[in-house]
């Protein structure tokens, strides 16, 4: 850990955040010297208080061990390369567009990887007025192994169908143009087919 690049993102980001010098002392227990100390990279936070002061500044433990806060390429809402995301724990769907750090239940969650669709999960799609009706007929919806959710993604939208074990799974979206189907197993993943 630099002292002085962690001390600089914490001074930055207690600024960003409207905070004193003292409100963060108080909120980790400590002396306002030792916050002050930190801020001028004369000191670096113990390891015990890290996970609070990074809470505290609304950044991870990496970006204050590190000193740094990486950003993302700006592309304008560009949904083209989104990411997801899903709990084992809980079932929670999580999504970005860009690199991020997403966890949930207490863990770092990696993004699924789509693979091409295999023969079993191939989606049926027909078009019923102006939507897409999409569905995996021959997939089972049981409790352990289901479809999680079906999503339809073009250039700047994302549309997310959440599922449930012991339902159906067909879906319908509004049509708008060309863009990805993706559809998640419980069991085998993420599922990718071009529409």
């Amino acid at each position: 850990m630099d002292c002085s690049k962690t001390g600089s993102l914490i001074s930055s980001m207690r600024k960003e955040k409207g905070m004193t010098q003292a409100q963060v002392a108080a909120s980790l227990g400590i002396s306002v010297q030792a916050v002050s100390k930190w801020e001028r990279g004369l000191g670096c936070p113990d390891v015990t208080l890290l996970k609070g002061l990074a809470d505290i500044l609304s950044i991870s433990t990496e970006a204050l061990l590190s000193g740094d806060l990486p950003a993302n390429q700006a592309d304008g809402g560009n949904m083209k390369k989104i990411r997801f995301y899903v709990c084992r724990e809980c079932g929670n769907i999580l999504t970005g567009n860009a690199s991020a750090e997403i966890s949930c239940c207490g863990k770092k969650l990696s993004p699924l990887e789509a693979v091409k669709e295999a023969a079993e999960h191939k989606l049926d799609i027909d078009v019923v007025d102006e939507e897409y009706s999409v569905g995996l007929k021959a997939h089972s919806m049981e409790k352990e192994h289901y479809i999680s959710f079906i999503a339809y993604v073009t250039g700047d939208k994302l549309n997310l169908n959440k599922l449930y074990p012991e339902q159906g799974n067909e879906v319908r979206f509004r049509r708008a143009g060309h863009g990805m189907l993706y559809a998640y197993c419980s069991c085998h993943g993420l599922f990718v087919q071009r529409i």
